[in-house]
């Protein structure tokens, strides 16, 4: 589970990307990283968290 939430995170930005350089969405790069990079880390931490105390529940 843990190799499929980067995987599909590439995915939706690659796909993001493709969008914008054929034209079909209008997106600023630098606008969406401003407002959402907070969210970003908080996301990491959490999942981070969560992680660390998956490992500490199976190896009990």
């Amino acid at each position: 589970m843990y190799r499929l939430i980067p995987g599909l995170f590439l995915i939706i930005l690659g796909g993001l990307f493709l969008l914008n350089n054929l034209g079909l969405t209008r997106m600023d790069l630098g606008q969406l990283i401003a407002a959402w990079w907070a969210l970003m880390l908080i996301w990491g931490g959490v999942h981070q968290l969560v992680r660390r105390r998956q490992r500490l529940l199976t190896t009990d």
